[in-house]
């Protein structure tokens, strides 16, 4: 863990800060991917990297040590269960953080955090609903480009059969 950071803490006092990094870890484990500010992405990195270490040990020790930080039983096992076994050769570096612009309401820069080997990057994500808003727009002409090489591709390769058939 890296030195406790002095001053002013993300929620006011070391109690409710340890709360929200707490939180913020179970709610990545549980969906793959937090939309937050940039500061407490970068809290939340070294603590939720931990975690995954914690549960790529497996044993029952780690298993409590995890259940300290984390309340949700189900979260806890799918830690262990699916996103341990996925990190089991790498070395660290589970998770990103993509920094996506700022909040409206008070200009805070705002970031993404994400497991590295979540079921879909943020820039897979984009690239694919980028795909699909092009798709939707130009659906009609796409057929019709698809369905004109799909029927000579079988009439060559019918033509060639009977060639050699002779």
């Amino acid at each position: 863990m890296p030195t406790p950071t002095k001053g002013a803490r993300l929620g006011g006092g070391p109690a409710h800060e340890r709360l929200i990094i707490a939180n913020l870890a179970q709610s990545l484990f549980q969906h793959g991917r937090v939309t937050t500010t940039l500061a407490k992405a970068r809290r939340i990195r070294p603590y939720a990297e931990r975690l995954v270490t914690l549960a790529k040990r497996g044993d029952l020790a780690s298993r409590r040590k995890v259940m300290g930080v984390i309340s949700d039983k189900g979260v806890v096992h799918v830690l262990f269960t699916q996103i341990a076994p996925a990190f089991a050769e790498r070395q660290g570096g589970y998770t990103r953080i993509v920094k996506v612009g700022v909040r409206k309401g008070d200009n805070a820069p705002m970031a993404v955090i994400e497991l590295v080997d979540g079921a879909e990057s943020l820039k897979q994500a984009v690239v694919s609903e980028a795909a699909r808003a092009a798709a939707q727009g130009s659906e009609a002409p796409a057929k019709a480009e698809k369905k004109a090489p799909t029927k000579k591709a079988p009439a060559k390769k019918a033509v060639s059969a009977e060639k050699d058939a002779e």
